[in-house]
């Protein structure tokens, strides 16, 4: 999983990610947006147009965010 989006979205899910990813990656979660790691191709287009700042690198996360990467995984079905 090369991004993951983080707190910022939950509820606010403003869709600019959506509209630029160039592979169609990001997919909608009951409270908030979710990066599929296999489909990404590390672009960083979301990571520009995020109004909240809710999408960072995942070797970028703290120990606080890392519950982040492990929603993503679990709305992925990844172990």
């Amino acid at each position: 999983m090369a991004f993951v989006i983080l707190s910022p979205c939950i509820g606010e899910k403003a869709a600019e990610c959506v509209d630029v990813c160039p592979v169609d990656c990001i997919e909608e979660g009951e409270d908030q947006y979710f990066i599929n790691p296999d489909i990404c191709i590390d672009c960083g287009a979301c990571v520009a147009v995020c109004p909240v700042d809710a999408i960072i690198e995942e070797y970028d996360a703290t120990p606080e965010e890392e519950e982040f990467l492990r929603k993503a995984e679990k709305f992925f079905g990844i172990s």
